[in-house]
């Protein structure tokens, strides 16, 4: 396949910044003959992919650089890229029967842009280590089996469990990562054919918070607003998301509203310096996990400025602590634990910077908020996402083109692929509850199974499963699209668990640090190779073709969930037995609910880059904006400035907070916090991106230190260094720098190398069940 290398030409423009001398070092990339550091040449190579270039792109280059065809194409197909949760459309290149190009369709929502990991769509189809046949372990040894072989083992298996031990000892740990049409027919096999409810999955590790801040405040998941309220916002509030990094084409959307309107001011809450943060406006540098405070005192602020919307209050809003109703006085009152100097000394900022904070976003003609992982991955998170949603509340900022609380997700289709379609251990379709009577039965008649066929248990969630499977009440697992055994925090207990359970892993690639060990392990296709539904984060639904072949003898997860079904003796619930009529079966059924997206059918889809729900009918355009009359199809109340149709009385929930201390606090012999995260040009576990040469040469295992706490460690750049935690330890290569708060530490989750998560700390989010990779307390040494 081809290289990353992008041919550019030059159209002319004055040279400002252009160095006189262009030789370069023999350790620099010849990139940094133009003043930019390699990172900065692959972002703007990747943009400039598009043909798109803007001022701030342009800074350091003095040259404007076109993207110039260098691979012969002979069809160019709509497509939607397969990595974040932005959910980029791409045109996708192919020649020969193989994807050659990849470039970003300008008709989509990032205007033709596609960061570094876009761009090399087109190589991941093609690395080394595709899984290309089933596999099953005999003799402790990895053999090449037949699919029959595989499956027939896989099912005797599951039959023997269930049969023994009952249907919850055997469960699904999914993705993602998947088409929607194959979480949802994962879903209903296990809960309406195996009846189990023990269906989870990695957005629990990264979304879990986030939805269930949504649905206790408006009783529905999603984010009500759209990419678009990005162009009419005044004041951006950026908490716990490095956008640069992470979503690095929402951001550019913001510094595009920045560019048009000057006096756009963006405010950024982060523990490190971020390439987002020093952007920023105005950088609250908190400490990891005091989120709370900061938040009830903004909150405390908008009381005392006046910036309170009386109309939300009096017309639209109550207020909880907990399940016990209060009065907006007693809410009051607890805020005055929170004043701007009391919440300075928790959070580690100054008064000032709240009350500038508190300023800005309440006086805006339009605020919109945007957070992720660092807001979701805390023993607070739901308390988090909950108060970043009163605060959009309270100053009615909200509801309007600009004003919005949008949370960002990781994955291309942890949204519309298992949040919708209630792929949860907690949840069913729809917003549906697996504990409501009324939900399991109206998901009964649907799925057309007898009355008392669903549980009305919760399932294991994401940790309690693997701990089930370490005490041997969970036997068999079948995992999909996703690697846990790196990607789980305090992995070493859970590694210990998949040794002594029957664990089946469809995949693309081996090895993962998963499939080392798993029992069975099956080849899926990926992306192209197959054909479905992804939604990001913006509630929109679009359509991925199959272009290629799969490599090998790989399939589709949905062909394999079908023999699955079949072997199992559950057939019967699906009569469609193919992606498009499955997704026919599953937007009738979301008619039935407020996620109505009936009207978004393939061939409208095929047609045009994404629908955003409501859509509930073929002539609909799609709802840019929910919970507003006359533009939400589902709002039908009438002379009202919302319907928040999610609360039986119409009204969101304001939820009163504390801040909590945190869970492992630092003491003498763990003096140090940890946090973790990623960078620009890796994903996930890079069971993609380090398999893609371009990309190699970044590096992942450094361990950001400060120069403060190096001084104390004796640690200069480049020294080889130990974390250690009371779980576990890794080795890291110490990068010093003030990016980082002093007492803090940073190292990234993608390496299996350097794996961080023997040291992460399992606590969880008592409400959405999600772990807390953002705090524990931990200790270095020189190695």
């Amino acid at each position: 396949m081809s290289s990353i290398t992008v041919c550019l030409k030059k159209s002319v423009m004055p040279d400002h910044n252009h160095q006189q001398n262009g030789e370069t070092s023999p350790d620099q990339p010849s990139d940094e003959r133009f003043g930019l550091s390699r990172r900065e040449f692959m972002r703007l190579a990747s943009l400039s992919a598009a043909g798109v270039f803007t001022g701030s792109m342009m800074a350091g280059c003095g040259e404007l650089w076109e993207r110039q065809d260098v691979i012969p194409v002979e069809s160019w197909h709509q497509g939607v890229c397969r990595f974040c949760g932005t959910g980029c459309g791409i045109q996708i290149g192919m020649a020969d029967g193989k994807v050659v190009d990849v470039k970003g369709d300008p008709a989509a929502h990032n205007r033709g842009r596609l960061c570094i990991k876009g761009i090399l769509n087109r190589e991941i189809l093609y690395v080394e280590d595709r899984l290309l046949y089933p596999m099953i372990r005999k003799n402790g040894e990895m053999e090449r089996v037949s699919w029959d072989e595989a499956m027939d083992l896989i099912a005797s298996r599951f039959n023997q469990s269930i049969t023994e031990n009952g249907p919850d000892s055997v469960a699904y740990f999914g993705s993602g990562q998947l088409f929607t049409e194959e979480s949802y027919s994962a879903n209903k096999l296990f809960k309406a054919g195996i009846g189990t409810n023990n269906v989870d999955g990695n957005p629990r590790l990264c979304m879990a918070s986030a939805a269930v801040g949504y649905t206790t405040v408006f009783g529905k998941d999603e984010p009500m607003g759209c990419y678009e309220d990005t162009d009419h916002a005044d004041c951006f509030f950026i908490t716990g998301s490095n956008m640069a990094d992470c979503h690095p084409i929402v951001w550019e959307r913001v510094l595009d509203r920045k560019r048009a309107r000057p006096d756009t001011y963006i405010i950024v809450v982060d523990p490190r310096k971020t390439n987002t943060a020093k952007r920023a406006d105005l950088h609250l540098q908190i400490r990891p996990g005091t989120d709370v405070a900061l938040y009830n005192s903004m909150i405390y602020e908008f009381f005392r400025r006046g910036t309170i919307d009386q109309e939300m209050v009096d017309d639209y809003l109550r207020f909880q602590h907990g399940s016990d109703t209060i009065t907006i006085e007693q809410f009051r009152s607890n805020l005055e634990n929170y004043s701007p100097e009391q919440a300075a000394s928790i959070c580690g900022i100054s008064a000032e910077q709240i009350r500038q904070a508190a300023f800005r976003f309440g006086d805006s003609d339009a605020s919109m908020s945007f957070w992720t992982m660092g807001l979701n991955q805390q023993t607070q998170g739901t308390a988090s996402n909950q108060l970043v949603m009163a605060m959009h509340l309270l100053t009615g900022q909200i509801g309007r083109p600009g004003a919005t609380p949008f949370s960002l997700t990781g994955q291309p289709n942890a949204g519309g692929g298992v949040r919708d379609t209630g792929s949860l251990a907690h949840a069913l379709p729809n917003g549906r509850a697996v504990t409501n009577p009324q939900h399991r039965r109206e998901m009964e008649e649907l799925w057309n199974v007898p009355e008392g066929t669903i549980s009305p248990n919760r399932g294991h969630d994401a940790m309690s499963l693997f701990q089930a499977m370490g005490r041997g009440d969970v036997n068999c697992t079948l995992i999909m699209s996703t690697n846990p055994m790196q990607s789980l925090p305090n992995i070493l207990p859970y590694r210990e668990a998949m040794e002594q359970t029957f664990v089946v892993v469809a995949d693309a690639f081996h090895p993962t640090e998963t499939t080392k060990y798993a029992d069975v392990i099956l080849p899926a296709a990926m992306w192209v190779e197959k054909s479905g539904v992804f939604s990001q984060s913006e509630r929109r639904y679009h359509y991925v073709p199959k272009l290629v072949e799969p490599r090998g003898e790989a399939r589709s997860d949905f062909d394999i969930l079908i023999d699955l079904a079949d072997r199992l003796g559950h057939s019967d619930l699906f009569p469609n037995r193919t992606q498009a009529d499955i997704w026919d079966e599953w937007r009738k059924i979301s008619a039935h609910s407020d996620y109505n997206f009936e009207g978004i059918t393939y061939e409208r889809l095929q047609n045009q880059p994404g629908l955003l729900w409501p859509c509930p009918d073929e002539d609909h355009p799609g709802t840019c904006r929910r919970y507003l009359p006359g533009e939400d199809p589902m709002a039908t109340e009438e002379n009202v400035r919302h319907d928040f149709y999610g609360r039986p009385d119409g009204r969101p929930i304001i939820f009163m907070h504390e801040q909590e201390p945190a869970f492992e606090p630092t003491d003498d012999e763990y003096p140090l916090t940890l946090t973790t995260g990623r960078v620009l040009e890796h994903w996930h576990t890079e069971t993609m991106t380090r398999r893609v040469k371009e990309l190699q040469g970044v590096r992942t295992d450094f361990l950001e230190v400060h120069p403060a706490d190096a001084r104390i460690y004796n640690l200069v750049e480049g020294d080889a260094v130990r974390v250690i935690s009371r779980r576990g330890e890794a080795d890291f290569t110490a990068r010093i720098t003030d990016n980082i708060r002093e007492g803090l530490i940073f190292a990234t989750f993608h390496s299996a190398k350097h794996l961080i998560n023997k040291v992460t700390s399992d606590a969880v989010d008592p409400l959405s069940r999600q772990p807390d990779y953002k705090r524990c307390a931990v200790k270095i040494e020189k190695v």
